[in-house]
């Protein structure tokens, strides 16, 4: 067993542990708020924008935008905006001349900041079985051509 194989869960249990037990079937208001909170957070730029003010603390607009790398200044005001709306950053502007505008993230932002961490740990824990799944799979298809 080279840790590939698929896991399966006997019917109408659980792949997950149990402390990821979830309340939708009681709450479905609570299913549509994951919902929609993975549709936001599990983008690319907020997952790094999440990363950067975690590891940076209050940065300014253009310093988000140096740290992250490759991001337009649209899709990161985009992004900072969301995040902001979330109530997971918060954004001040100073009156100065030039303005600047400085961003933090906010207790619940480092909340989601802290649950994020584990998908970091457990790609790093699990690196090489993902890439010995990804060329075991290249080397099937390019047998397949």
């Amino acid at each position: 067993m080279d840790g590939t194989e698929p896991i399966t869960a006997a019917e109408g249990e659980s792949l997950f542990a149990p402390a990821c037990t979830h309340p939708t079937a009681e709450d479905p208001a609570i299913e549509a708020l994951v919902e929609a909170i993975i549709g936001q957070v599990a983008d690319k730029w907020t997952l790094l924008v999440l990363e950067e003010l975690t590891a940076g603390g209050t940065l300014r607009f253009t310093e988000i935008g140096r740290r992250v790398g490759g991001i337009s200044q649209k899709m990161l005001t985009k992004t900072l905006r969301e995040m902001e709306r979330m109530g997971l950053v918060t954004r001040t502007v100073h009156p100065v001349v030039p303005p600047h505008v400085d961003y933090a993230l906010t207790d619940l932002g480092h909340t989601l900041g802290a649950a994020f961490c584990g998908v970091w740990t457990w790609a790093a824990e699990n690196r090489r079985r993902i890439e010995t799944a990804q060329a075991a799979f290249d080397e099937r298809e390019d047998a397949r051509r």
